[in-house]
């Protein structure tokens, strides 16, 4: 930020902003919308694709502009840009295909429409900054790969805690310590939550009902914590991660773990519920030099062996832009797969299910999703969180038993169980 913020007021000066492509309307997208109109400057948002164009509409009237141009095709989308009117459409290709705009980034949350925007960015030589870590956590290894063959960045955003995390992690790192656990703070979990028990909720703050449950069941911590597994190479310390329960502040954190185990296993992911400052994260870190440890011990850390370093907070759409302006400006990612996955997010059932049934969405009333190590995924053919939409059961499973690719009868033509089926040839 301290970089990019003086990069974007160059561009700024110069009269050559930033020209970015969102695509989605929902509860996240009006606030980037609003943020880069309002408070980044060297940056434009000149175009919102979304099936419900008008959605598109009102992102861009809440932020002020209410002069735009609905458009469906791509000739007319380049000279609506070119004379300096901002676009909607309901076809997000458009975006992908446009020379006017530099970078992408995907709002929607949406798993198989996600993936093929995304694979559609590659080919027309688009970065794409993401928000969908649904979509990472199911097939995030094979996208990289894919935008590293097109030449252009996929990452994920700053601003969720998936991104804060990196951040912290890379800083962490940068000063000489050993990150050991990447952490993030919640206030709820409850794997049965579902959309008529979150719905008031989702209606007092104006969010999506299954969005606000798969935040509620778990489902959303682990994709989260799984791609931040995948982009530092941590695992998890046991399937669905520890996940304790701890009113207190997380520095009291480093004394719930064993160093020696973090470091055989590489350092863990995890979170807590009900720790303060929430909804932050945290890193805990080792320190192997007793010359440094001593001075870590002056600067209110404490002893060790394990240090805290936290971030009170995330401001999610407040940050977004900054990926954008850091994958334009810096060539930098702010976080990617490694390489091949390191923690997948497993199918469980939240109820009891008969043979026949049909599976619903994420955060609804049928599964939940839990970290699982790759390894273990593998071997057991657990069936992948992100996968398990509209998939039938072919036999009776309990409530809490994780499913299997042998469980169910999937839907057929997806290119996300392609995508999957890729990616599992690529790292086998």
């Amino acid at each position: 930020m301290i970089i990019v913020d003086r990069l974007l007021r160059q561009r700024e000066s110069e009269g050559r902003p930033l020209r970015i492509g969102l695509i989605g309307a929902g509860f996240m997208a009006r606030g980037i919308a609003r943020q880069i109109l309002q408070s980044v400057p060297g940056m434009d948002l000149v175009a919102i694709a979304n099936r419900d164009v008008q959605r598109a509409r009102r992102c861009f009237e809440e932020a002020g502009d209410e002069q735009v141009l609905e458009v469906d095709a791509v000739g007319a989308l380049e000279d609506a840009l070119r004379a300096g009117r901002r676009c909607i459409t309901a076809d997000a290709g458009l975006l992908c295909e446009s020379e006017s705009i530099d970078c992408l980034i995907d709002a929607t949350g949406a798993i198989e429409f996600g993936a093929g925007i995304t694979l559609k960015a590659f080919d027309c030589g688009k970065p794409l900054v993401s928000m969908n870590a649904e979509l990472d956590g199911t097939v995030g290894s094979i996208l990289r790969e894919r935008a590293d063959r097109a030449g252009v960045i996929f990452t994920a955003c700053d601003g969720d805690q998936p991104g804060v995390q990196m951040n912290l992690f890379r800083f962490v790192r940068g000063i000489g310590a050993q990150p050991l656990v990447c952490g993030n703070i919640k206030g709820l979990q409850d794997p049965y939550r579902n959309p008529t028990t979150q719905r008031g909720f989702a209606e007092r703050w104006g969010q999506n009902v299954n969005m606000v449950t798969s935040f509620a069941d778990g489902t959303k911590i682990s994709f989260e914590q799984a791609i931040v597994a995948n982009a530092t190479g941590m695992t998890i310390a046991q399937r669905g991660m520890l996940g304790r329960e701890h009113a207190g502040h997380v520095d009291e954190l480093t004394q719930c773990y064993d160093v020696d185990a973090l470091r055989a296993l590489g350092g863990v992911v995890d979170y807590v519920v009900g720790s303060k400052p929430g909804p932050g994260v945290f890193v805990l870190a080792a320190h192997d030099d007793p010359f440094q440890q001593h001075y870590l011990n002056l600067y209110k850390l404490g002893e060790g062996p394990l240090y805290c370093f936290y971030t009170p907070y995330h401001l999610c759409h407040f940050e977004v832009p900054m990926s954008a302006a850091r994958v334009l400006l810096c060539g930098d990612a702010v976080m990617q797969p490694l390489d091949g996955p390191r923690v997948e997010v497993v199918a469980t059932a939240k109820v009891d299910m008969a043979a026949g049934e049909l599976v619903d969405g994420l955060g609804g009333y049928k599964t939940y999703g839990q970290c699982e190590t790759a390894a273990i995924t593998r071997a057991q053919s657990l069936l992948p969180m992100g996968l398990a939409e509209g998939c039938v059961l072919r036999r009776a499973v309990a409530k809490d038993q994780v499913l299997t690719y042998d469980d169910v009868e999937r839907p057929q033509g997806r290119l996300i169980d392609q995508l999957r089926a890729e990616q599992d040839r690529r790292w086998p």
